[in-house]
């Protein structure tokens, strides 16, 4: 019997058991403890990598004692108040007794267990001798069972209360190992293999997708030790990982996984357009000073973390904490949009956000290591990993790939050590094999090291713009040029990459031809990168030229998902400042789907660029654009819910709009000129 650790409530190695109430029936008690009984002897002595002998035992003790309860329940005997609270106590052991056989089976918590074999031998042995006190107040003589079934009962109390329940030798002489090994990382000394392979064999850790479990539960449990604010036991887990992770990568020369769902899920990554141009304070609760799992916007536009908000407002408080004005009301307003864009940043960066955690687990903790044997085991993977992608063979490169790949998005010092050992050029060197996942692995690698602050400028000076475009042009996959583009996102990051980039005349009309064919992924990504070469001025007019209005009014006109039609309205409010740009939304016919958009949009910042296109629109067009918008009864009482359900950009944008269609009504009878439409001061998407 395994299980798994998937959405567990519970930390491993605690056990919350709780006594039976007071007022439970002695049927209902007795059942319970049957039930106890039979889950912990359905236990099974193979399925513990570490502990067997303890558990053997431990099975061996309950299985008698499932006899005796069996027992009592077929001759249907009736309990005294004495015989209830003793069976009250046994429950509460039985059920913490349970809890340590699950975390001993638990999938991925081999290493974890061995690690704390010590500890765990004296929970089994503090558990059983518990039980045997129960067990000892217990009033046999006044069960109208068989003896034999009594002298087992009572030799049960007696072995429980003598038993050592210590350490195998076996899991001894591996748990010594493997803490010298943990001393030997924290020195900054590379360990033996054959010491390595001996903690894997006792272990039975015998592939790359058993290590890569063993990895996923134990940054589960970091987590979960971030979430409950205890972060005590995060340098030995950190430590692990750090093991781990220089196992999978320097042991198993193949990636033996079947289930490619974390592949797919790191190949179709979606960026968005404030990925990396956002101010991290942006995401944090101006209450609480953490970051928001749970943004709502309150009457005055100030966004807050629900939890924080409400306990602001239980007190009494009736003003906005930021602002100081008084609320109209109490609603709050979901910013999924925010919350998204926040996962996302989250995502990128390898922060730990749980739904249901009081406090954010903050960025700075993904740039060092929770460990110094964490980080030198980092170090030395990294640097294997580098002399594979020189050095090694196709298939050994290809692998390397993989594990940067992987091992890059876990943490922001992983990357920064990837990026310190040299693997950025190797990596653009494998951009041109001819096998599909060998190339899809280096650009996502490329990926996810151009989100590190010093990403971009490694990459560029290795002359990795050229590379980066052959696979957006002409890549092996789809997902390798989606990767490329949102490469090409975070090169324009750095304000004179732009220029760089722009300037480069196969680019932008590279990005422009992935709006049009790619996936939803890829559609995505690729107006984002747009968007990024958009914030230099010079590039609105390539953008233009190779195209991009007609591909991204296309991709409005489609059944594309809510998240690419926002992104592709960002950028077309964007190009409407540039008149040329005006003239081509115009001329592609995106009028009535833009006013349709601000209509239907489901987020408020659609419906914010939406105003956004129409209002430069009407500025760089004049009446040309104003006398249509006019015509349409439906668009005044949108501009005026702006007004008041929009954010305060939104509600500039719509309040200047609405003054250009009065003043043209006004003044339809004496005639109406570009020229009087007012300019705005900014209009700016952010």
């Amino acid at each position: 019997m395994t299980h798994t650790s998937n959405q567990r409530d519970r930390r491993i190695l605690s056990f919350p058991a709780v006594h039976p109430c007071e007022g439970i029936s002695p049927a209902t008690l007795l059942a319970s403890l049957i039930n106890l009984s039979r889950n912990i002897t359905n236990f099974q002595p193979q399925f513990f990598a570490t502990q067997r002998r303890n558990a053997r035992e431990t099975i061996r003790q309950i299985g008698i004692l499932l006899i005796f309860l069996q027992e009592i329940g077929d001759c249907g005997l009736f309990f005294r108040d004495s015989t209830i609270l003793c069976f009250s106590e046994l429950h509460f052991s039985l059920q913490k007794i349970h809890f340590l056989m699950q975390d001993c089976t638990l999938d991925g918590s081999r290493l974890l267990i061995l690690s704390k074999s010590q500890h765990v031998a004296l929970q089994f042995r503090t558990l059983i001798r518990s039980m045997a006190t129960a067990l000892d107040v217990l009033p046999l003589h006044k069960f109208e069972v068989c003896g034999e079934v009594k002298e087992l009962v009572e030799l049960v109390s007696k072995q429980a209360r003598k038993a050592k329940f210590e350490m195998d030798q076996n899991d001894a002489r591996a748990s010594k190992t493997l803490h010298s090994v943990l001393r030997q990382f924290a020195r900054g000394t590379e360990p033996d293999l054959s010491a390595i392979q001996e903690i894997l064999d006792h272990l039975e850790i015998k592939s790359w997708t058993d290590c890569n479990k063993e990895i996923k539960f134990l940054e589960e449990e970091i987590s979960l030790e971030c979430r409950d604010c205890d972060e005590r036991e995060v340098p030995l887990l950190s430590s692990l990982v750090g093991f781990l992770c220089y196992c999978r990568g320097v042991i198993f020369e193949t990636i033996t996984d079947t289930n490619h769902s974390e592949e797919a899920r790191c190949s179709m990554e979606m960026i968005t357009l404030t990925s990396t141009f956002v101010n991290l304070e942006d995401f944090r609760c101006p209450i609480s000073l953490e970051l928001m799992t749970d943004p709502v916007t309150v009457s005055t536009g100030q966004t807050y973390d629900r939890a924080s908000i409400k306990k602001w407002l239980k007190a009494g408080n009736a003003t906005c904490p930021k602002t100081g004005e008084k609320l109209r009301n109490t609603d709050l307003v979901p910013n999924t949009t925010l919350k998204r864009l926040i996962q996302q940043f989250c995502a990128d960066n390898g922060i730990s956000l749980s739904k249901s955690c009081n406090r954010s687990r903050d960025i700075t903790r993904t740039i060092v290591a929770g460990s110094p044997a964490a980080a030198h085991a980092v170090q030395f993977l990294a640097w294997f990993l580098t002399r594979r992608l020189t050095f090694g063979t196709e298939e050994q490169k290809h692998k390397a790939a993989y594990e940067i790949r992987v091992l890059a998005r876990s943490s922001i010092f992983n990357r920064a050590c990837l990026i310190e050992v040299g693997t950025v050029p190797p990596l653009l060197n494998l951009l041109a094999s001819n096998e599909k996942s060998t190339q899809e692995s280096a650009i996502s690698a490329l990926l996810k090291l151009s989100k590190h602050g010093n990403g971009p400028e490694n990459i560029m000076n290795s002359g990795g713009l050229i590379p980066i475009l052959s696979v957006l042009k002409k890549g092996l996959s789809l997902e390798a040029r989606q990767n490329a583009a949102a490469t090409i996102f975070y090169l324009s990051s750095v304000k004179e990459y732009r220029k760089l980039i722009g300037e480069n005349p196969e680019v932008i009309p590279a990005l422009v031809e992935l709006v049009k064919e790619g996936t939803t992924c890829g559609k995505k990504n690729a107006v984002v990168a747009i968007f990024g070469l958009l914030l230099l001025p010079k590039n609105h007019e390539r953008a233009v030229a190779a195209g991009a209005v007609p591909a991204l009014v296309g991709v409005l006109g489609s059944s594309e998902k809510d998240e690419v039609l926002s992104e592709c309205l960002a950028v077309l409010a964007t190009l409407a400042e540039n008149v040329d740009g005006a003239r081509d939304i115009l001329q592609a016919s995106a009028l009535p789907l833009v006013t349709g958009m601000l209509r239907s949009a489901t987020s408020r910042a659609g419906k914010e660029h939406c105003a956004s296109i129409l209002l430069s629109l009407c500025v760089n067009l004049g009446a040309e654009v104003v006398g249509i918008l006019a015509k349409d009864p439906s668009l005044m009482p949108l501009l005026y819910s702006l007004l008041t359900e929009g954010t305060s950009h939104a509600a500039k944008k719509a309040r200047f709009l609405i003054k250009v269609l009065q003043d043209f009504n006004e003044t339809r009878t004496s005639g109406f000129k570009g020229s009087s439409v007012p300019h705005e001061p900014s209009l700016h998407v952010w």
